[in-house]
């Protein structure tokens, strides 16, 4: 496989776990994480752990496709693409992942026990800090992937 090809799929993979990660953190943001609040004292327990087991299930394997592929870029980063690009994609994730370990895990835990107001609220809006990360990672992962389209473009 030649180097440029290599590049590219690194990029764009990186680009759909990213993009990726923004759908579910909207969705989670937007939908999911309000609806907590209305599901009952009694079945809050099984249902705080269904979600956390689903949601694992769906994000686990995301989350990582998107931590190799940034790293990836380091090495097999297209020419067009500028270093300090890969850099704040790496803090951003970064980012997401420091949050979700210290923040919204956490939060999970003491939610695992029963609906507690407070770690709820702490939940909610603790989780826009994951939000704002992923979704300014897609933008620059669409940023990169544009400017790689442009380079292609005027070579050909």
């Amino acid at each position: 496989m030649k180097s440029e090809t290599l590049q590219l799929l690194v990029l764009l993979f990186n680009f759909a776990s990213v993009w990726m990660m923004v759908g579910l953190i909207w969705l989670i943001q937007l939908v999911h994480y309000p609806l907590f609040a209305f599901v009952g004292r009694d079945a809050f327990v099984s249902y705080a752990a269904q979600h956390v087991r689903r949601i694992t299930f769906l994000v686990a394997p995301i989350m990582l496709i998107e931590l190799v592929t940034s790293i990836a870029l380091f090495v097999f980063r297209p020419p067009a693409v500028q270093m300090w690009m890969v850099v704040i994609g790496m803090i951003l994730v970064a980012v997401a992942w420091i949050s979700t370990w210290t923040m919204q895990i956490p939060a999970h835990e003491k939610l695992a026990l029963g609906f507690d107001s407070p770690s709820y609220l702490r939940l909610v809006r603790t989780n826009w800090i994951r939000t704002i990360a992923w979704t300014f990672h897609g933008i620059l992962t669409g940023w990169m992937c544009w400017i790689c389209l442009t380079a292609l473009a005027q070579s050909a």
